[in-house]
């Protein structure tokens, strides 16, 4: 583990801090992500393993459960494309044993530049940039030590919540964490007064200077009927596995919009989930026909939702 700190702190020294939606990828930070979203239910909470890819400047957060999801159904996708080859209506069936749905936002973090980029996919990826929050801290003396890493505590009042966070002093990173920043030094863990949401530290590694062959622009490339090269969209789930790549960098592919704009797709898509999925489709010029396991719903049937009474960010009373 120290190796692993000596090494992140020596590569960051050596970067230059210039402005850029391209960073090196320095290190990948592992947490258990906890959620008590149903107050009436506290002792179901939503758990998930979450990742965060940091540089000297850029970070990006994420569902290292929904990486491993997109892994697998690339590796179904593949298998069933190898078996259709020739087939001019192709057919695919994925399979998720994922019992809860994973975090679909993915978080870009840009220090210098003081920005927050939300990457959502609906079909298509969307970016909604938006000034990254300034977190009031107060950096306390008080220390620990997570698996080895010499952590210092904080506190803020953020998102209506009460937020304890424990830094590292030898990583000098201003990520963390979902939306939880601006401390000088990496967020190793963090957790709200009443731990109803817990960010808990499960591991930190370096990031090796390869070309990794995991730089997926999520399109499965396939070899098309006439001998060319063919390109199969996997509709609805983000199978981007860039972040296992040795760079932090936006997806190029990404149509830029607003909140307001945004939140008007997910309203569409959860009204009728897959009236919009082949109207994306048309407008795409793709053909051919994509299922998953899930039950089909009744026309103009609205998507069951988790119940969720206590989000992670919660309005102040005035």
């Amino acid at each position: 583990m120290k190796r692993i700190l000596t090494t992140c702190l020596a590569t960051a020294i050596l970067l230059s801090a210039k402005a850029q939606n391209t960073d090196k990828a320095l290190a990948r930070v592992r947490y258990t992500f906890t959620h008590v979203r149903d107050t009436t239910q506290r002792d179901k909470p939503k758990v998930e393993n979450m990742l965060l890819v940091t540089g000297k400047n850029a970070s990006v957060y994420t569902s290292y459960d929904k990486l491993n999801q997109a892994l697998n159904m690339q590796k179904q996708i593949q298998e069933q494309i190898k078996n259709q080859t020739g087939n001019g209506n192709m057919k695919i069936e994925v399979k998720s044993e994922m019992k809860t749905q994973p975090t679909q936002e993915d978080y870009f973090f840009f220090a210098n530049e003081h920005k927050m980029i939300t990457k959502e996919r609906l079909f298509n990826n969307y970016l909604v940039e938006e000034p990254a929050a300034a977190i009031d801290w107060k950096i306390l003396k008080d220390t620990m030590s997570f698996s080895g890493v010499a952590c210092q505590k904080a506190t803020a009042r953020f998102k209506g919540r009460n937020w304890i966070a424990w830094f590292a002093t030898e990583i000098p990173f201003q990520s963390g964490p979902w939306k939880l920043n601006g401390l000088p030094g990496l967020i190793i863990e963090a957790y709200d007064d009443k731990k109803e949401v817990k960010f808990e530290f499960a591991g930190l590694e370096n990031v090796k200077d390869t070309n990794d062959a995991a730089n997926s622009d999520g399109d499965v490339k396939i070899a098309a009927p006439s001998g060319g090269v063919g390109s199969v969209k996997i509709v609805g789930i983000d199978v981007s596995t860039s972040y296992l790549g040795s760079e932090i960098k936006l997806p190029t592919d990404a149509i830029k919009t607003t909140r307001k704009e945004l939140d008007k797709l997910k309203a569409a898509r959860d009204k009728d989930p897959q009236g919009f999925m082949q109207a994306q489709m048309a407008a795409s010029g793709m053909q051919g026909s994509f299922r998953t396991n899930q039950a089909p719903r009744p026309a103009g049937a609205t998507t069951v939702k988790a119940e969720v009474n206590n989000p992670i960010e919660i309005e102040d009373k005035k």
